[in-house]
């Protein structure tokens, strides 16, 4: 089936910001996120999942309690929607393959926990805790862990239960030899063994649940994409607050030394997409919150006119170890919400 067109797709960005997500008119058929989702469905059939879960479009990767199925978001359905989000976000989550299906994978692991039930299990709350415990307005990971897996950035599983069987099982799902090799000593691998051996009992288990509801559809979201991507930049913003002063006065020199290399914003500004990238890298944020940090740090340094002074590569990397601090210090604190 040949992709659908859309008149919006002519659109200016201006006059698409103003277009309601629900007269997008969005499917995802005949696009790459089909193409996607076939190759998906194929391979849990060769590990012999025997959950088909269904699809639908939101704004948002999802897969609701009490539901078999994963919502994907609209901006993938179409490049010029992948483009906007871009533009805004700097960054599309699930925009390649490969990082498309390891969400795939994530979802599908919630999907399998909810058509079994599997929370209620004794053996499951003694591996991963209670599903029932109140997703936290932030998590503070520790990034050596051996605890859990490592599957999405920004250390995922250690946020909740729930995301910590998700993840494992995304990497049991993916390759039984790697998992095996990788997680070889590690107290994560006694998760991946439960999951391989749970995975073959429900083999020859009834589903407990069947919903094929949608909720959250995009087809009944009727804010514009400006409002979306308003509301989108406030959560995902960060303030740089001034108790990081002495770290750039560290990094940088001030004004009054000799007149040496360019000012410290110049220099930022110049190596900005490179900072950012490293650090997107490293922590999985969202490369909109770090360039917002990496803004508020051009205007610290402004204010207190510092000057950029050495080696640049050295001076970049030291630059991207202070924005990640920063940024995982945003994550911690911010309001946050699951995948």
């Amino acid at each position: 089936m040949p992709p659908k067109k859309y008149d919006w797709a002519r659109l200016s960005k201006n006059e698409l910001l103003k277009v309601r997500l629900c007269d997008l008119g969005l499917s995802y058929k005949g696009t790459w996120i089909e193409e996607r989702i076939d190759r998906f469905v194929y391979h849990l059939e060769l590990r012999h999942v025997r959950v088909k879960p269904h699809f639908w479009i939101s704004d948002e990767w999802l897969t609701p309690d009490g539901v078999i199925g994963i919502a994907v978001p609209f901006f993938l359905i179409h490049p010029r929607l992948m483009k906007l989000e871009r533009q805004e976000m700097l960054g599309v989550e699930g925009g390649t393959r490969e990082h498309c299906m390891m969400l795939l994978r994530h979802e599908m692991g919630h999907v399998v926990r909810n058509a079994y039930q599997l929370q209620r299990r004794p053996s499951w709350r003694k591996l991963f805790g209670s599903a029932t415990k109140r997703y936290p307005e932030s998590y503070r990971p520790n990034p050596t862990s051996k605890r859990f897996v490592q599957h999405l950035d920004g250390w995922y599983a250690q946020s909740h239960p729930d995301e910590d069987f998700a993840e494992t099982f995304a990497v049991w799902l993916k390759s039984r030899a790697m998992w095996r090799k990788k997680y070889q000593n590690w107290h994560a691998l006694k998760k991946l063994e439960y999951i391989d051996s749970l995975m073959k009992e429900l083999e020859h288990r009834p589903l407990q649940i069947h919903s094929r509801a949608k909720p959250f559809a995009i087809s009944k979201i009727s804010m514009t994409l400006g409002e979306y991507y308003a509301a989108k930049r406030a959560h995902y913003a960060a303030d740089y607050p001034d108790t990081y002063d002495g770290d750039l006065q560290r990094l940088f020199q001030p004004s009054e030394a000799r007149k040496i290399g360019e000012s410290a914003v110049q220099f930022l500004r110049r190596n900005r997409t490179h900072i950012r990238e490293m650090v997107c890298h490293w922590t999985g944020e969202y490369q909109f919150t770090l360039d917002q940090v990496i803004k508020g740090m051009m205007q610290r340094c402004h204010q207190l006119k510092l000057r950029a002074v050495g080696n640049e590569q050295r001076l970049a990397m030291d630059c991207a170890i202070l924005v990640t601090v920063h940024s995982m210090h945003t994550l911690y604190r911010r309001d946050w919400r699951p995948l």
